[in-house]
């Protein structure tokens, strides 16, 4: 079956919510082409498609490389997310039992991935909830709209290293559901403008992830004793 340059970058947008794709990542054209099976031409407009949506970048005489978002992006992703999102439980229009329902078997396959080992399907399930919760509330353009706003909050996670646990937002996600489910949605709006927070305050901006692996790889080590003595007042 052929596949377009849409399907290309919607696919790459699935592979940074999965966490697959890292902050800097080299995207080269003739590997994905032979990866999809089709020109580089088409493969070129899939990644024009993606800079226009903020995910890659041209690096003259390098190529294409996803997005390293600055400090200040982020916060503005996660500014967003907090209007699309409470407003979207604002207007809760549809029965929401049908709704709580999808969220709820959502929820489900989220702990099912975090009691197993598969990291991708996890990442790309906490992230997706999100857009779930859209798209269960009648709201599809909004549901595109906030796929890729959580893209960017998920590059964000893995550049400045998020310590929020997994674990934490499934249970954030499930006590948002839990809120809609009582028909309480100033509750439910709460809690997920505080699990975006969380989410957010978890970033550590002063920390951004290591992507020289050679540096990385050569630094000196630090042995049990020298740590000692660095923090030991004596």
């Amino acid at each position: 079956m052929s596949i377009n340059q849409t399907q290309i970058a919607q696919q790459v947008v699935e592979s940074i919510l999965a966490q697959k794709l890292s902050p800097g990542e080299r995207l080269g054209e003739q590997e994905l082409a032979d990866l999809f099976g089709v020109s580089r031409t088409l493969v070129r407009e899939a990644l024009m498609q993606l800079q226009a949506r903020g995910f890659v970048e041209v690096r003259s005489r390098r190529g294409w490389y996803v997005v390293e978002p600055s400090v200040e992006d982020a916060r503005d992703a996660f500014s967003a997310r907090r209007i699309i999102e409470s407003g979207i439980l604002a207007d809760a229009g549809r029965p929401l039992q049908s709704v709580t329902r999808r969220l709820r078997a959502h929820i489900a396959d989220e702990q099912q991935a975090i009691e197993g080992a598969d990291a991708a399907t996890r990442a790309f399930l906490l992230a997706d909830f999100h857009v779930c919760l859209a798209e269960a509330m009648g709201h599809r353009s909004l549901s595109d709209i906030l796929r890729d706003l959580t893209a960017r909050t998920t590059l964000a996670a893995s550049l400045y290293q998020s310590q929020h646990a997994a674990s934490q937002s499934c249970a954030e996600h499930a006590a948002i559901v839990e809120a809609l489910e009582a028909g309480n949605i100033t509750l439910a709006r709460e809690r997920m403008l505080a699990h975006i927070g969380h989410v957010e305050g978890a970033l550590n901006p002063g920390q951004p992830l290591v992507r020289d692996r050679l540096r990385e790889s050569l630094a000196p080590l630090t042995s049990p004793r020298t740590k000692a003595a660095a923090t030991d007042p004596g």
